[in-house]
């Protein structure tokens, strides 16, 4: 007998290719880390292994198109909270922010990829040191060269952050303080044009008016990218269109029309040349349900025969959904008071405290709060029409308790324990429903008659050490196929390693997989489609794909558990070791049977293979 020739043969799938065409009942065969076969009824005698995937989904690994996982995987290398879900490509360097350039330690007291990170995706700064001392590079080059020689669990693709590009060429203070001189601007060109020839898959900047610095004296100051006029983006943006590379960013939403002239760059009959150009964020958010509508009318228009544009807003699977710690969420950077709080350090308590009762503090607070939410004024009147000036969650039936300082509260809405609460200081002490809730019902200031009240004593008595959450956009997720589906958007937005106790989408995908599946077999079919090849081809990347020759990244799903699966209740708050810090994670386990790599199965089902995380078996993938 002839000796076998394949690694490992994969028999009785249904399997999606990719295309977006039928399924089909086929093998696949893998060869030192290609797939090298496809058919019916492939021989089992030339391999070495046979896995039977009968009842199972084989489709390609699957991209997770927004992360900012640029810190975590260099301390864990193998990225096993996105693997688990079936992502085998993950896309780094999003919002302007990343560590292509190293560490860019250049100014007494100021680390940038501290400043930068903290406030913007929520990482408290010891998570954030561990991670910045691995960092062992200084140029573009060496950091894409540098995963070859990392126990590389996925494939990682990478933007030039365009926040580390002003800090790379200005220095942090001038980055956030000045335009830059034409020796400055030449710099960050040549240095954007080399990292793109490098293999980049483009520039990536922000323009979110909440993501600010975290290191005095500019912690009343936005990231550097906020700080470019439209002239210096504009020829930052003419290298990446003349390349055929990708635009990433988030829209100026405090003024729509700015946003608007931003993102006509995409436009090829305006600029000469098409910009492909992915931006954040297509969902039906809670308190502008038109509000998306909007965008993707611009969008539309953009992407039409005469403006010749590439424009898409990415799509998240499933409904998004932010935990709070007391008022440190992201959902808060977008209030002047709140923003005031999240500034003060950590561990700084007595700064937070002294801030809570300071007269002019708690009036702000108090004004911000009720903001837009009665009376008769503009910002009450657009938000009653669909379009509020603020979208921070404040309607109390929204906010959910889930880790309440008394436990009687956790499982119900902030409208539940308030209205309970007045009752019993109106002299119902029945209503208390156990010795520790009529303790801290007493403790409140009589009368708590508003919500500003009911939250000031929160976070004067517990601090941050009461957690909750609010669904702000995709409620009941009614609208999310509509989105995942629509031709300008592009699904696989997940922030996948950002607001690590604020929100978990790891298992995004899997979401967008399930809503398909509701539908019909061909919308599976469609949506593989557009979580793979589509965002490949789009931002120049060689995955996505299980075509002849391709490397074999691969996963099997089980339909019948992905049926029964819900992104709500399988997040869960661990303590990971590599941080010393706590993480909000997601399980799906079961529901992602197997996850191949480079032709190797890491991933079956509810554990790990013993030997992941100890070799290379992903890569830096290069756009073209």
């Amino acid at each position: 007998m002839a000796e076998p020739v394949w690694d490992t043969l994969i028999q009785g799938a249904l399997v999606f290719d990719g295309t977006g065409g039928a399924a089909q009942n086929i093998d696949i065969a893998i060869s030192a880390g290609k797939v090298v076969a496809q058919g019916s009824q492939l021989p089992t005698q030339m391999a070495k292994e046979t896995v039977d995937a009968s009842g199972q989904w084989l489709m390609p690994g699957l991209l997770d198109i927004h992360t900012h996982l640029d810190l975590e995987v260099d301390v864990d290398p193998s990225l096993t909270e996105c693997v688990r879900h079936g992502t085998t490509t993950v896309l780094v360097g999003n919002c302007s922010l990343g560590t292509c350039f190293g560490t860019q330690q250049t100014e007494a007291g100021q680390n940038p990829i501290i400043d930068c990170f903290t406030r913007v995706e929520n990482i408290p700064k010891p998570v954030l040191n561990k991670c910045a001392d691995a960092i062992t590079w200084d140029n573009t080059g060496a950091y894409m060269d540098h995963f070859s020689d990392i126990p590389l669990g996925p494939n990682i693709a990478a933007f030039v952050p365009h926040s580390m590009l002003r800090i790379e060429a200005m220095g942090l203070e001038a980055s956030v303080s000045r335009a830059p001189t034409e020796t400055e601007m030449r710099k960050m060109c040549e240095l954007l044009e080399a990292a793109l020839d490098q293999g980049y898959m483009g520039l990536s900047t922000d323009g979110l008016p909440f993501h600010y610095l975290s290191n005095d004296p500019n912690t009343d100051k936005r990231i550097p990218t906020q700080f470019a006029s439209f002239k210096e983006l504009k020829r930052l943006l003419k290298i990446v269109r003349d390349k055929n590379k990708v635009w990433q960013t988030t829209p100026i939403i405090e003024n729509r029309i700015e946003a608007f002239k931003y993102f006509s760059l995409t436009s090829g009959r305006l600029w000469g040349k098409t910009l492909k150009t992915s931006a954040l964020s297509a969902m039906e958010f809670a308190l502008m349900p038109k509000g998306s509508k909007a965008f993707l009318g611009f969008a539309k228009l953009m992407n039409s025969k005469f403006f010749k544009g590439n424009l898409h807003f990415q799509a998240l699977g499933t409904n998004f959904r932010i935990w709070a710690d007391g008022i440190v969420s992201p959902i808060y950077e977008e209030m002047a008071s709140t923003t005031q709080l999240i500034a003060k350090e950590y561990d700084d308590v007595e700064g937070r405290m002294a801030l809570l009762n300071d007269p002019e503090w708690e009036q702000l607070f108090r004004d911000e709060w009720v903001h837009g939410r009665g009376g008769f004024n503009v910002a009450t009147l657009m938000a009653k029409m669909g379009a509020p000036d603020s979208l921070v969650i404040r309607d109390f039936h929204l906010l959910n308790w889930d880790g309440a300082p008394v436990s009687d509260w956790d499982g119900e809405n902030f409208e539940q324990t308030q209205q309970r609460l007045l009752r019993f200081q109106a002299g119902d002490a029945s209503v208390a429903r156990s010795e520790e809730e009529r303790a801290a019902f007493d403790a409140f200031p009589s009368p708590t008659a508003t919500e500003a009240d009911f939250m000031l004593h929160l976070m004067r008595t517990y601090d941050k050490s009461f957690r909750y959450w609010a669904d702000v956009g995709n409620v009941g997720n009614r609208a999310t196929l509509d989105f995942l589906l629509h031709e300008n958007t592009m699904p696989g937005f997940n922030d996948s390693g950002a607001h690590i106790t604020n929100m978990a989408f790891f298992d995004g995908n899997l979401g967008a997989l399930k809503r398909a599946q509701e539908r019909d077999i061909g919308t599976v079919s469609r949506i593989v489609q557009r979580l793979t090849s589509e965002p490949a081809a789009f931002f120049g990347l060689d995955v996505g794909t299980i075509a002849i020759g391709a490397q074999a990244d691969i996963v099997l799903i089980d339909p019948k558990a992905l049926s029964q699966h819900e992104c709500d209740p399988n997040r869960e708050l661990i303590y990971r070791d590599i941080f010393e810090h706590e993480q909000m994670v997601n399980r799906s386990d079961g529901v992602v049977s197997r996850v191949f790599i480079n032709g190797r199965s890491v991933w079956q089902g509810t554990e790990f293979a013993p030997d992941y995380g100890s070799q290379t078996l992903g890569r830096a993938v290069r756009a073209a």
